[in-house]
């Protein structure tokens, strides 16, 4: 059974380097948890170290419409993730142009199910939108957004694969409020979060000196992922349940710490006092030990980016680790109040970044 699942997983030997990453048969329909993300990743990594483009390096786009696609992708990440556009500054132009690019896409799936229309979609719709990915990849896209990704994709080693598990992710917040335990959860935060890291590594590249084996880039890189949702997840509990019914923690550790469903859905808070239960608190504590572990997990990682795409992602990882302490901060009231980063901590934060980026740890 091993053998089995390691001949699945891993690319095989005998492709060719030369085929199209995007012609790739997608996700066996078995594989759940760990090993849905594990099988996207082998067929990045084969795509990143064979340079393997999914669009022709010929594919053009007509007149001057890619390069104000460009330019509204740029505008778009300016506008939603203003501390990563910045950091893309640094790349090179066209790094800083394929990100966003990926940006907007993932953007675009997002918001199908979490967006102003978002009671309107239906799994139709989410067929649809994968059909317009195929044909993205295919190089035939439907609009000049779209074709700015194919543009992408024609120039860096993007595989689709995390690009469909996304979409699968968009499927899952259509049908499923509830997850049962960690590794449910885990499979989800993949789909939403560690495949938007599958899809930037082959474009912000791996630092020049380093000539070991992609698994711990990427290894990392997907941990950075699975840290970034689980403080969504943490952050937006009150949120998610009074606004949308939605239970991301796994409901096995609530039972654990001994809190039910019902209490989640109406607020941990003690009804004289107003303070969090202490239930609830100890049961955050764990859940933000182990989401802090994720972001230990992918610093080394971050090291073995190339140079100019370092200080986007130390700056995304650094501030986004302070998202746990100020729910702390809040005595673990993820009901009532929102916890955020203070813009004055975001700019003494992101110089911090930046000598980060500068000085990778195994050079200290």
């Amino acid at each position: 059974m091993a053998v089995a699942r390691a001949t699945l997983l891993r690319p095989q030997s005998n492709v060719s380097s030369s085929a199209p990453s995007s012609s790739a048969p997608g996700l066996p329909q078995t594989l759940k948890g760990r090993d849905v993300e594990d099988y996207a990743m082998w067929r990045c990594i084969e795509a990143h170290q064979g340079q393997r483009m999914s669009v022709p390096r010929g594919f053009k786009w007509s007149g001057g419409v890619l390069d104000q696609a460009y330019e509204k992708c740029g505008q778009v990440t300016s506008e939603y993730a203003k501390t990563f556009y910045l950091g893309t500054q640094l790349m090179t132009p066209a790094q800083a142009k394929a990100v966003w690019a990926v940006y907007v896409w993932c953007r675009r799936t997002d918001e199908l199910v979490d967006g102003p229309n978002a009671s309107k979609i239906t799994p139709k719709a989410l067929d649809r939108w994968e059909e317009r990915l195929e044909a993205l990849f295919d190089g035939k896209p439907y609009d000049e957004l779209d074709a700015a990704l194919t543009d992408t994709a024609a120039k860096f080693p993007l595989h689709i694969q995390p690009f469909r598990d996304m979409i699968e992710g968009m499927r899952m917040d259509l049908v499923k409020s509830r997850y049962e335990t960690f590794d449910e959860l885990y499979e989800y935060c993949y789909r939403v979060a560690g495949t938007v890291a599958l899809m930037c590594m082959p474009i912000m590249g791996i630092e020049p000196s380093y000539k070991g084996q992609l698994e711990p880039v990427y290894r990392a890189a997907l941990a950075l992922g699975t840290a970034n949702q689980l403080t969504n997840i943490l952050r937006d509990v009150g949120e998610d349940a009074y606004q949308r019914n939605r239970i991301y923690v796994p409901l096995d550790e609530l039972d654990k710490y001994g809190i039910s469903e019902k209490e989640l859905l109406t607020g941990l808070h003690a009804p004289t006092t107003g303070q969090m239960d202490d239930r609830w608190r100890t049961f955050m504590h764990f859940q933000i030990t182990r989401a802090r572990q994720y972001f230990t997990d992918a610093e080394s990682g971050v090291d073995l980016l190339a140079p100019q795409a370092r200080w986007p992602v130390w700056s995304a990882l650094i501030l986004y680790r302070q998202i746990l302490d100020a729910i702390e901060a809040n005595d673990y009231d993820n009901f009532s109040k929102r916890a955020y980063v203070p813009k004055w901590r975001k700019m003494v934060s992101l110089p911090v970044a930046y000598t980060r980026a500068l000085m990778p740890a195994r050079r200290r």
